[in-house]
């Protein structure tokens, strides 16, 4: 005897290349993740975990119309069984297919805590009950009749049907999702009603257009689904996309001129306990100011109560930054990737994941054709056989009492087959009674007559095409659009995107009055108050004023340090005017070295005059200055040795500019000469031989530059003729007209 030594596998370790041994490997892993575990079967739409608990569950005989009974057991059947997983994995799933706002058509009847659309979980699997549904019946009928296939189980000890053949659209009529290994799949639900409609029409037009029967996905938990229709028949012919689903808000007016926003339906997928806490972080961050209150006063419904903060407040701003900031308007993807007849994992259209459940469907029609056929062809033959003994029932009694062996001697005699002689021979004596001549024919005649209409219905393509849509007729009507179950509950509406609400709308505009004190202390008092009165500006001991001016909640605030660094403020984020307010250090990452040199608000002019201590400056517009964050936007950068000096609002009528030196000399020159900068160190205003730069400002040249004469009379003087004064930029400039202030600040 010869031993191949090809055959033998290797007892101990062998050497292989990494590499290979790895792909190897985690390829298996990857197969079997893709086809046994993460995508749906496009036939009947189920995972083997779903379809193993369903099985599990037929088997226990939980149907619709028994009593429930414990999860526990009906997972300890499905991980003993079927599927040889962890308890809780297969609960989850188990408890999934009970969620009317998990799944649109819900597979499994629940009895107990299954978790809310809160987020809150399910109670352990010892103190919930179930039973199947409806829907779970219509998707496994025909199990009984050889409509599907079926395989051995994991330990060979089970049999386990590899696909549900029912008359369900299941994959698209409750979704699916789930991530594989280098795929994933995600399908929104759908109406059911609307899928077989457009599958009847598939039976007669191949070619037909799905789209003129399914509007959009049909989520349980309702919503609007607000994309145009082009963008939804581009998704669903590609089989990747998406959805953009808003929740249903509607205003409820009350009496007095006030209202308030009532949300009763929720988008899909997003839980109620976290969408609650993500708007009520947006007013406590103060990101939506305009609303005032979040109150969730849902029983069995959804109602969320929204107040805004104000009644003169647009409801119509409100629920659009409601849609762009919270969770009350989501993306549902679409990824219709399915396994096919033939176990490949692919993306599909719309149209190809209905015309691959119809040809399963046709499919399961024959196989139970079939198999009906071969029951029917039985009970002829046993029909056939009673109806011999029912003719001759003396003399077969005579057979039976008489011989040894009755069965061949009946066989010769009455040329029965072997299994009509069995069947005669195991009647019981009661049995007798019933074998009427009329009866037996009449039994016979109605077997013959299903026998040929089922062969004529396998012979004829055409035939079957009728009699799949007189199947999907009695479909629609038990889950039409007109019934509580199939009505739709997800609107179409077509809708743009959420536009973005400026700030100024965001904010209650309400006048105030800033006042920034040396020591770098921020108030805003209500109102525009007395900018000179002692109540006004009291400050600390050691302390006083810096900056005070009139402005607005909705004001943008522009703060300027000397280094060239530029803060931005919120006119509505300030602290109030009780007490000395707040450093405002606090609010913007500035140094505590730096000095403050300017604070304006941001509405004061659309340009900005920026000059550092060496006389070099440039203008600026006011949008290139405002910072987005805390740590600011650093737009002048002065040379060496210089500092920004000052920060002057250019009128947009201005057209010359002005400036004087420590060295008390005066230069004008037109506007135009400056250069208009984003960032950087500009251009040079004026030139020194010693100490730098004192004051400039812009002005109209035909009204001439003005200047207030000092003293308690508020006075001012006039020079209309500049003409001594003007130069080229960058010049030195010469002393200014009699009367000038001495302290060299226009």
């Amino acid at each position: 005897m010869t031993l191949d030594t090809d055959s033998v596998v290797p007892s101990g370790p062998t050497d292989v290349p990494f590499d290979s041994a790895l792909s190897e490997r985690y390829l298996v892993y990857a197969l079997s993740t893709i086809t046994a575990r993460s995508l749906p079967d496009v036939r009947d739409g189920l995972k083997p975990v779903h379809r193993r608990l369903l099985w599990a569950m037929r088997l226990l005989k939980l149907d619709p119309a028994s009593g429930y009974k414990k999860c526990a057991r009906v997972v300890g059947d499905v991980i003993g069984k079927y599927h040889p997983h962890g308890d809780q994995s297969v609960y989850d799933a188990m408890v999934r297919l009970a969620q009317t706002f998990a799944l649109r058509y819900p597979l499994v009847d629940g009895q107990g805590n299954f978790g809310n659309i809160d987020g809150d979980n399910a109670a352990a699997y010892r103190y919930t009950e179930a039973r199947l549904t409806q829907v779970a019946m219509d998707l496994m009928a025909g199990l009984d009749e050889n409509a599907v296939d079926f395989r051995a189980t994991y330990n060979g000890e089970e049999e386990e049907p590899e696909l549900f053949p029912g008359l369900f659209p299941n994959l698209l009529a409750n979704g699916a999702a789930g991530i594989a290994v280098g795929m994933a799949t995600s399908i929104p639900p759908h109406n059911a009603a609307e899928l077989m409609n457009a599958a009847v029409a598939l039976i007669d037009n191949p070619a037909a257009n799905v789209l003129d029967y399914v509007r959009g996905p049909d989520f349980p938990t309702g919503g609007v689904v607000v994309d145009s229709p082009a963008a939804i028949a581009e998704s669903y012919a590609t089989g990747r996309g998406g959805f953009r689903v808003r929740a249903k808000i509607e205003r409820v007016n009350e009496k007095g001129g006030g209202w308030h926003l009532v949300v009763t339906e929720i988008p899909y997928g997003v839980q109620k306990g976290k969408l609650i806490e993500g708007i009520a972080e947006l007013i406590n961050e103060k990101k939506l100011p305009i609303l005032g209150d979040v109150r969730d006063e849902s029983a069995e419904d959804i109602r969320i109560v929204l107040e805004p903060r104000s009644r003169t407040v647009s409801s119509e701003d409100l629920i659009h930054s409601l849609y762009r900031l919270s969770d009350l308007e989501v993306r549902v993807p679409l990824n219709l990737n399915v396994l096919d007849k033939n176990r490949t994992p692919r993306v599909m259209s719309l149209g190809e994941a209905i015309a691959a459940w119809v040809e399963h469907q046709f499919v399961v029609l024959r196989r139970r054709s079939e198999h009906r056929l071969s029951k029917i062809a039985d009970r002829l033959e046993l029909v056939g056989g009673y109806i011999i003994t029912f003719l001759n029932l003396d003399r077969v009694i005579e057979i039976i009492r008489g011989e040894d062996e009755p069965k061949p001697v009946m066989i010769a005699e009455f040329g029965l087959t072997d299994r009509q002689a069995e069947a005669i021979l195991n009647m019981r004596l009661r049995s007798l009674r019933r074998l009427e001549e009329m009866e037996l024919k009449r039994e016979q005649d109605a077997l013959l007559k299903e026998q040929g209409e089922l062969e004529t219905l396998l012979s004829s393509d055409a035939r079957q095409r009728t009699r799949m849509k007189r199947d999907l007729g009695k479909m629609i009507e038990r889950y039409g659009l007109e019934t509580p179950l199939g009505a739709r509950r997800t609107r179409i509406e077509e809708a743009g995107a959420a536009r973005e609400i400026p700030l100024e709308a965001m904010i209650e505009r309400e006048p105030i009055t800033v006042i920034l004190s040396q020591r770098g202390w921020i108030r805003a008092m209500r109102g525009h108050v007395d900018l000179v009165s002692a109540e006004t500006l009291k400050f600390k001991e050691g302390d006083g004023p810096l900056f005070a001016f009139h402005a607005q909640t909705t004001d943008k605030l522009l703060l300027a340090a000397d280094n060239g660094r530029f803060y931005t403020l919120g006119g509505d984020k300030l602290p109030g005017g009780r007490g000395f307010g707040e450093p405002v250090r606090l609010m913007v990452d500035l140094d505590g070295e730096r000095q403050i040199i300017a604070l304006l608000p941001a509405s004061s002019a659309s340009k900005l005059l920026v000059a550092a201590s060496d006389g070099r400056g440039f203008l600026v517009n006011v949008a290139d200055v405002i910072a987005e964050t805390r740590k600011g936007k650093q737009v002048v950068t002065p040379r060496a040795g210089a500092q920004l000096k000052l920060v002057r609002p250019v009128p947009s009528d201005d057209d010359a500019v002005a400036v004087i030196g420590d060295n008390r000399k005066l230069l004008v020159f037109p506007l135009t000469e400056v250069a208009e900068l984003a960032r950087g160190q500009g251009v040079q205003l004026q030139r020194y031989r010693d100490g730098g730069l004192s004051d400039v400002r812009t002005f109209k040249m035909a009204e001439g530059l003005s200047w207030a004469m000092g003293g308690e009379t508020g006075r001012t003087r006039s020079e209309s003729d500049l003409s001594p004064w003007r130069a080229a930029r960058g010049a030195a400039g010469r002393m200014p007209p009699t009367g000038f202030p001495r302290d060299n600040r226009f």
